[in-house]
């Protein structure tokens, strides 16, 4: 398996694919990309509920796209991602002090964790230089292969959500219009966890995991009107004119504890850098909640829009992209993970 941090050669003179699994909790997301020169293609996508053994589910995948070889990533509190000041080195002196300069950052014994790290800038004042250290505990990764071994498929890359949706925001939005010296970030909302990443002129800046998604809007639904899982999630995508207000009440109830998460990321990012959060783009299964981008922008005194994984990467006309589209928001991690 690669690192973290190995990326596609886009330059690649032989056409070659790279499959994206985002194996989430509530469901598997799956892209397909074709590298020919220096175009991207979708080939093809797929999304399919999961339940507690995903074993059914990615053999579906398996036979349905011709999938073997799989970028994959995790997420949650067994992951970590920290951004350090080091003393500038090179790449071969990073490998050799990062053991010993990661455990002053992670709350994991290095013993316990496969890391990885990345150079950012190595132009900071007093001989120092901005790395990113990414962390997975070393528990999880033969659980995950099992899994996929079981269903014929193998690991490829393993990656940290939140990287592979800042690889898939980059590649896609290279230039983003917003005032000198400002910052954005991508919210994914999944279903139990979502991520924020604040990013200072396309560098990662700060990440975080926070233990609240889309159930946890369903779960409130569920409560309120009486009704088993599936209904309330038909019920949170597709209000019906009659029930508008009082869902809407009981989104807002959960996302006022989601917004005060977010916005003391923000304010700890604020604290720490001369730049503040000015625009929000907004992914994730539960960015299909009606109304819930307009909520957040009044929450947060902050715009908030969607962005497409898509932007860059050419659909051909064998796609169905009513299909696609219906998926909207839910593809940009495996995206990320494809564009490996």
């Amino acid at each position: 398996m690669k690192n973290i941090f190995s990326k596609m050669k886009i330059l690649a003179t032989k056409e070659r694919f790279s499959f994206g699994l985002d194996i989430g909790t509530r469901s598997i997301k799956c892209v397909k990309l074709k590298v020919n020169g220096s175009a991207i293609e979708l080939v093809a996508f797929d999304l399919q509920e999961s339940q507690l053994d995903p074993t059914e589910a990615l053999k579906k995948i398996k036979h349905a796209q011709g999938a073997d070889l799989v970028n994959i990533s995790f997420c949650g509190a067994s992951t970590v991602i920290r951004y350090v000041n080091f003393l500038r080195m090179n790449k071969v002196e990073l490998k050799g002090a990062l053991k010993f300069e990661a455990q002053k950052h992670i709350p994991f014994s290095v013993e316990e964790v496969n890391l990885d790290a990345e150079i950012l800038r190595d132009d900071l004042p007093d001989n120092k230089m901005l790395v990113l250290i990414a962390a997975i505990k070393k528990e999880l990764i033969p659980q995950r292969i099992k899994v996929l071994e079981n269903a014929g498929l193998r690991p490829n890359i393993i990656d940290i959500d939140s990287l592979a949706l800042v690889n898939a925001f980059n590649f896609n939005y290279p230039k983003v219009e917003i005032p000198e010296g400002k910052s954005i970030c991508l919210l994914n909302i999944g279903s139990t966890i979502t991520n924020v990443n604040i990013l200072d002129n396309g560098l990662v800046r700060l990440s975080r995991d926070i233990h609240c998604g889309g159930a946890n809007f369903t779960k409130k639904l569920m409560d309120i009107f009486e009704m088993d899982f599936k209904a309330a999630e038909e019920l949170k995508i597709n209000p019906p004119e009659d029930k508008a207000d009082k869902i809407k009440a009981c989104v807002e109830s959960v996302l006022t504890d989601l917004a005060s998460e977010i916005r003391t990321s923000f304010d700890y990012y604020e604290s720490q850098n001369t730049s503040n959060v000015v625009k929000i783009f907004l992914s994730g299964g539960a960015s299909k909640i009606t109304g819930l981008k307009e909520m957040l922008t009044t929450c947060l005194g902050i715009p908030v829009e969607t962005w497409d994984p898509f932007k860059q990467i050419k659909i051909p006309d064998t796609i169905d992209t009513q299909k696609l589209n219906k998926f909207d928001g839910q593809f940009n991690v495996a995206v990320g993970l494809a564009l490996r």
